[in-house]
């Protein structure tokens, strides 16, 4: 039994805690407001993670030190920086293993599925920010100041993903049988990652010695379109068959007037234009991870929607 450390409490944070408890380990997660999940084996913490002093405290003698924070999306350049630096040198002064949670913004636009070995080549900003994130860990890794690791996933759906899920924000509308208007082709393949096997690959990347040094994709079933989706949740669900048609041209830019959330997405709306697959197959190859059958992960959506448990994230 080991003793891990989390920083954020979202739907990421939550479900790695689940998975380490789950395991044997005790977990502490730590949050500015030191909110989060409870129950046997979780301790829970206020401090803030760019404060190095009050992370190290926190921390303590810790076998790993889980990165799964999520600041606000149109302040990542001003927030990310000092977080990332606090979390690696508590890591490094501490000998905790030292796992992020990535995404895949730092590869910018590609035309084949995505695998972990493919160039860093984004241009934006939000890609940049995560790319110097890693390029500056996987460094003191190299150095031996450090170990490192990072899970990379495509967008997240599941239990507390409203607002910062593409399809999550649209599962009420559709178990109501009412219209959804979706970014970009509706019709273009895309990965979905359900976030509970984002949390069991944490687990598995924050105690297993053969994941350190690289980054993961976390494993993630066959890409499905936005169309294809809905209607495949519909089906599971019970629901009545959907309508599902694009945003119409330049609603983008209208709701970036009032929105920074909206205007962020500019960036990364690419990845809705065109096929945007993810290859996870290293992951489950290395440690028998296999993604959750889309039906039963779609089951337990509807559920919580309905039972009142599928709300907007942290």
């Amino acid at each position: 039994m080991g003793r891990h450390v989390i920083v954020g409490a979202g739907p990421v944070g939550t479900a790695t805690a689940h998975a380490l408890v789950g395991a044997g380990h005790e977990v502490t997660i730590v949050t500015r407001s030191g909110s989060g999940p409870t129950g046997p084996g979780i301790t829970r913490v206020a401090a803030d993670a760019s404060d190095p002093l009050g992370l190290a405290e926190a921390t303590g003698a810790a076998d790993a030190l889980y990165n799964c924070a999520n600041p606000p999306y149109h302040r990542w350049s001003e927030l990310w920086p000092p977080m990332a630096v606090s979390m690696l040198e508590v890591a490094a002064r501490s000998g905790a293993v030292l796992v992020i949670m990535g995404n895949l913004y730092g590869y910018g636009p590609l035309d084949h599925p995505i695998r972990e070995d493919d160039p860093l080549a984004a241009t934006g900003t939000k890609g940049r920010v995560r790319v110097a994130m890693w390029e500056e860990a996987i460094a003191a890794h190299r150095d031996g100041r450090v170990r490192v690791t990072e899970a990379r996933a495509s967008d997240f759906f599941g239990s507390g993903v409203v607002d910062t899920s593409h399809f999550g924000r649209n599962v009420s509308r559709l178990l109501a049988g009412g219209k959804v208007r979706v970014l970009g082709d509706p019709d273009a393949p895309h990965s979905w990652t359900y976030v509970p096997d984002v949390g069991r690959t944490l687990a598995v990347l924050g105690t297993d010695e053969r994941a350190w040094g690289r980054p993961w994709h976390v494993p993630t079933g066959p890409a499905l379109s936005q169309r294809e989706l809905a209607v495949r949740f519909c089906a599971v669900a019970g629901a009545p068959s959907p309508s599902v048609a694009a945003l119409p041209a330049g609603s983008l830019t209208l709701a970036g007037v009032v929105s920074a959330q909206m205007r962020e997405l500019k960036e990364t709306r690419y990845q809705f234009d065109r096929p945007f697959i993810i290859d996870s197959a290293a992951c489950t190859a290395t440690f028998a991870i296999e993604s959750t059958p889309l039906d039963d992960a779609l089951t337990c959506v509807a559920d919580d929607a309905r039972d009142g448990s599928l709300t907007a994230a942290p």
